[in-house]
């Protein structure tokens, strides 16, 4: 029976409760941490926050740009691939050379690139058909390894000297260049990161996300299905190298430099420890993972004498975190916050039980 005299809800009830139904949609998140990013880099530019803060934050967020597109081809295709750091420097030596040789616009220049990204994904998928497992991995490490030749000896590259634009570049009206203290170029960074966040949600919610998983756990039984492996596999390796080869171009467009010793096997092995390490499923636990792998040397480690006398002792540090997860939490980084996060809940319940039965008594 509805109630006659039924109290009208007030203005910051229906807000709060509209909040609520915001804050559950799997996009909030994602649109918080961009207004956030943005939020530091304005900071930044009124001289609130450090440059050094912001230098930081730029690398991170481009490889965690790439480990997205790792993500779907390890985390949901299965195929392993070490050929990222080639796809990477490829990218960045593309739409240098494009911009400052040929006279290309950086956007014409960008979008060449994405072309060829198409292309080389295409490739390698294909051979992904032939070939799995073990012999995928040691085969797309060679094809980083022939990359990163080519760029230590073309004269187009630069060689052993690398590639440096001179005069910076301007990406849609925002100029880069390595004299500017503030570099506006994070924006397009941040951008593309939460566009990029919000894509991979939708692809692995999708019909798309759940066939290149039914492929990873069983191929014979998703061919059974009626599962296209070829169209599939093909998804993955084009998604995973469009994000390498466009991670590659934000490098050179945010640091306007690029070298062959920046694209070595380490990147590879690291991006794979990100997202292993993170949790191969999950778009926050690969941002966690990306963070620990990239980031936690420039805060933490740095500052331990250790490290600072031993500088590579961090790719220690980093293959012994994944041993620890892949012994105890092979979900990632992010099953462990997941567990505590019950935990504390479960805990916090027991309180209230507690609290109730002391003050009430067992029978209330």
């Amino acid at each position: 029976m509805q109630l006659e005299h039924q109290k009208p809800k007030s203005t910051f009830e229906t807000l709060q409760s509209k909040f609520k139904r915001i804050s559950k949609h799997p996009y909030f998140p994602i649109l918080v941490l961009g207004i956030m990013l943005v939020l530091l880099q304005v900071f930044g530019a009124t001289g609130l926050v450090k440059p050094s803060l912001l230098n930081f934050i730029a690398p991170v967020l481009i490889r965690y740009i790439v480990a997205l597109g790792f993500l779907l081809l390890l985390g949901y295709a299965g195929l392993a691939s070490l050929g990222t750091a080639g796809f990477m420097g490829l990218g960045s030596y593309l739409i240098g050379y494009l911009f400052q040789t040929v006279g290309m616009s950086a956007e014409l220049a960008f979008i060449v690139g994405i072309a060829v990204s198409l292309g080389l994904g295409v490739m390698v998928g294909f051979i992904s058909l032939r070939i799995e497992g073990m012999y995928l991995a040691i085969l797309t490490l060679a094809l980083a390894e022939l990359l990163k030749n080519f760029f230590q000896n073309s004269p187009l590259t630069g060689g052993a000297f690398g590639m440096r634009l001179t005069d910076g570049i301007t990406f849609f009206g925002l100029h880069s260049s390595t004299a500017l203290r503030y570099n506006p170029m994070q924006y397009i960074i941040i951008g593309l990161m939460v566009i990029t966040m919000v894509w991979v949600i939708n692809i692995i919610n999708s019909p798309t996300g759940r066939a290149m998983l039914s492929i990873k756990n069983s191929t014979s039984a998703a061919q059974a299905m009626g599962i296209s492996i070829l169209k599939y596999r093909l998804i993955a390796f084009l998604l995973a190298t469009f994000l390498a080869v466009a991670g590659g171009m934000l490098h050179m467009l945010r640091f306007t430099t690029s070298y062959p010793s920046n694209w070595g096997i380490d990147l590879s092995l690291n991006v794979l420890a990100a997202v292993v390490i993170g949790g191969m499923k999950n778009i926050w636990g690969v941002l966690i993972g990306t963070f620990i792998i990239f980031g936690m040397k420039d805060i933490i480690l740095v500052r331990i004498p250790f490290f600072q006398k031993y500088t590579n002792a961090y790719l220690m540090f980093s293959g012994a975190l994944i041993i620890l997860v892949v012994m105890f939490y092979p979900g990632g980084v992010i099953k462990l916050f997941t567990d505590l996060k019950q935990f504390i809940l479960k805990l916090i319940n027991k309180i209230k039980i507690g609290w109730k039965e002391y003050r009430y008594g067992k029978d209330q």
